[in-house]
């Protein structure tokens, strides 16, 4: 027996966890009384003073440029290669042992590498935050394109469907799922990735600021400026990838 899930009873039970977590942390806040950790108020007024009088925006934005330009081309690639290799086998065990040596080169390495051979430009910034997703991406596109249903895929051509429709409604509803679980897990990477490349090489963005903050050792607008982000995040999440997802699978309806 299946249970359906309340749209209302989900957006009371998350706006509750969310008010019980900023309560938690004004109490922890004010029982320590210490800069190291201010309280929400605090922070909420440094981060309307950033925002409005401060350069929050710029840096936002520069890593938000980023983000989207390296998350599309490692989402382009690495679908398409691993598509490649999870339907030809020969490939795919050629190229084994390069994924695994890629996935297990630290990002940092990747970061420094690039910034040493291609110089602290802007190029060099967005190729290693690629070079640090591709291989999610292409391993878990590979492990969808091995579970097709051979079946369904000798169906659609004994049937004689062109090869847009055994694309679009047999192939993409069995990847769609791999394809947003490398999405959502795509961007909770690449953007971690985007401010240690900023942190390193960059002249602006979040990452270049937050390292400038933990100099100045200024925990308010740590946090003012990670909430920022995390919210932007959140907001790509719901108006975005779930209105994607949901559409992926409309067929299951």
């Amino acid at each position: 027996m299946t249970s359906t899930v309340n749209p209302q009873r989900t957006r009371y039970l998350a706006g509750l966890s969310l008010f019980v977590f900023i309560l938690l942390w004004h109490g922890i806040a004010s029982w320590l009384a210490t800069p190291v950790l201010p309280e929400p108020i605090k922070v909420a007024e440094v981060l309307w003073s950033e925002i409005y009088h401060g350069d929050l925006l710029h840096h936002l934005g520069m890593t938000l440029f980023r983000l989207t330009t390296s998350f599309i081309i490692a989402m382009i690639l690495g679908s398409a290669l691993g598509i490649l290799l999870g339907r030809t086998p020969t490939i795919d065990h050629f190229f084994d042992n390069w994924l695994i040596i890629f996935l297990n080169i630290p990002a940092l390495v990747t970061i420094i590498l690039c910034y040493v051979w291609f110089g602290l430009s802007e190029v060099a910034a967005i190729l290693a935050v690629v070079v640090n997703k591709l291989p999610n991406v292409i391993v878990t596109l590979r492990e969808g394109a091995k579970s097709l249903d051979k079946d369904l895929l000798e169906m659609a051509q004994s049937y004689r469907l062109t090869r847009k429709k055994i694309l679009t409604q047999v192939i993409w509803p069995q990847l769609h799922p791999y394809f947003m679980a490398a999405a959502r897990s795509g961007i909770a990477l690449t953007w971690k990735i985007v401010l240690v490349v900023e942190l390193l090489g960059r002249s602006d963005g979040m990452g270049f600021q937050l390292h400038l903050f933990f100099q100045l050792f200024d925990v308010a607008s740590i946090l003012a400026y990670t909430i920022a982000f995390i919210t932007v995040i959140q907001i790509i999440e719901i108006s975005l990838l779930k209105p994607l997802d949901r559409y992926g699978r409309r067929w299951q309806r």
